[in-house]
This record gives C-alpha cells, sequence and structure tokens, in this order.
C-alpha cells in the first residue's frame, strides 16, 4: 500500500468538519439521483465509457464484458489512468485482449496519461463531440462512480454539449480492496464525498444545481431511452 496515495484518499469524520450539513446533505441527494437513474438504460446508447485507475482492473473487465453483448454499442471510449499509481497498468490492446477483448471496430483507447478524473472526463467529451455519439454509459467503480460522473456532466457542458448519460457502476463487493492503497469502497467514499464539495466550489464538478437541472431535461427528453419504452 502507498501510504501517502491511502493518506490523500481515506478521510474521517474530523475531515469533513469545516462542511456544512447542508452541503453533505446536497452530496447525499446527488449521490442518490445519480445512482437511482436506471442502468439498464446502458443498453440502449450509443457508446461506453470507462474510467481506469487504482489497479481496480474490474472496471475493464465489466466494460469489456458489456462491450461484448450489446453489440448496438457503437464506441467503446477507454480512458487512460494514472502512471505514477504502482499497479497503473497501460491499457493497450494486448492488455484489453487479455481481458476478454474480441470486437476491435469502434474502440478507442486514450493515448496519453490522464493522472486525474478531469483529464478523463475532458477526453471522453472530445471523444462525444469528434465522434457524433448521441448517448454515454459511464462505467466505474460504486464508490467513484458520482464524482466521476459529475466531473463528465462538467465537461460536457464545458464543450457546449448536453446527451444522455447514464452511470454504470460495475460489479465488485464494497469490501474488496483497492488494489493501488488496500482500501475498500466503504474507506474510500468519505473522500470523495470532500472531493465533490471540494470541486464544486473550483468548477470541477456539476454542483446540486446543475445536476437537477440536467436530469430534468434528461427526464423530460429522452424518458423512452431511460424506461425503454417505444418512440
Amino acid at each position: 500500500m502507498d501510504s501517502h496515495a491511502a493518506a490523500a484518499r481515506i478521510v474521517g469524520e474530523a475531515d469533513l468538519v469545516g462542511f456544512t450539513a447542508g452541503q453533505l446533505l446536497d452530496v447525499t441527494k446527488a449521490l442518490t439521483m445519480i445512482l437511482a437513474l436506471p442502468q439498464s438504460a446502458a443498453d440502449r446508447v450509443d457508446a461506453l465509457a470507462v474510467a481506469t485507475g487504482q489497479g481496480e482492473e474490474w472496471r475493464l473487465t465489466h466494460a469489456i464484458r458489456s462491450w461484448e453483448t450489446n453489440l448496438d454499442l457503437r464506441h467503446l471510449l477507454v480512458a487512460n489512468g494514472n502512471p505514477a499509481e504502482e499497479t497503473y497498468v497501460e491499457p493497450t490492446l494486448a492488455h484489453l485482449r487479455s481481458l476478454g477483448l474480441r470486437r476491435l471496430d469502434g474502440l478507442c483507447v486514450q493515448a496519453g496519461p490522464a493522472p486525474d478524473t478531469g483529464r478523463q472526463a475532458a477526453w471522453i467529451a472530445e471523444q462525444v463531440h469528434g465522434r457524433r455519439i448521441a448517448s454515454l454509459a459511464l462505467a466505474v467503480s460504486p464508490y467513484h462512480l458520482p464524482r466521476a460522473y459529475l466531473t463528465v456532466l462538467k465537461a460536457l457542458d464545458r464543450s457546449g454539449l448536453r446527451l444522455p448519460v447514464i452511470p454504470v457502476p460495475v460489479a465488485v463487493s464494497p469490501d474488496t480492496p483497492v488494489p493501488e492503497i488496500g482500501a475498500t469502497a466503504y474507506d474510500l467514499l468519505p473522500g470523495e464525498v470532500k472531493r465533490i464539495l471540494n470541486y464544486a466550489d473550483k468548477g470541477w464538478v456539476a454542483t446540486l444545481e446543475e445536476l437537477q437541472q440536467y436530469l430534468r431535461w434528461l427526464w423530460s427528453r429522452h424518458e423512452s431511452l431511460l424506461v425503454g419504452a417505444p418512440d
């Protein structure tokens, strides 16, 4: 375990003392509304994006499994990770093949390193624009998914893009230690909450108000995608 990385990502109650009950409640609302979006809608989107990191190979295996079984997906976007992580593995074609990838048409892998979620999200937004992607699913470990989702929404908004984005929490037990630092999802979620609050002030993630506006648009304009109803 990298003790410095663990210290940065694992926070306790004392680290959240500076935030108000209202701020923490806003994050709770955001987490709930994001994870309440119908995951089944991911079967009806144009593209699937996966953000790698923390040695969590299950992110990739989950995304590849979905990609190989859902032939209606036209694009698989694999965002690169942080080479400074001890568990970093470059997402080469050979590595992706070792995890079960067979379908190559539509595959796109971020060429350069992406040391943080913001750079992953910016790259995803670039691909959405350049490939004229009309709807997107985002696959990430559950504890990290809300922050990744809010970061992608912010990146899309900065690019003047608005499209359905479906959150897909990958299948992994919350008791599973994250390879990079040996902590579980239970340990890491408070740190994600703190980052969401700090990053919202810096304009790096969508705020609760921006999320509410987006979800209002999403449900009013794309309910058929979300619930699988005929147009």
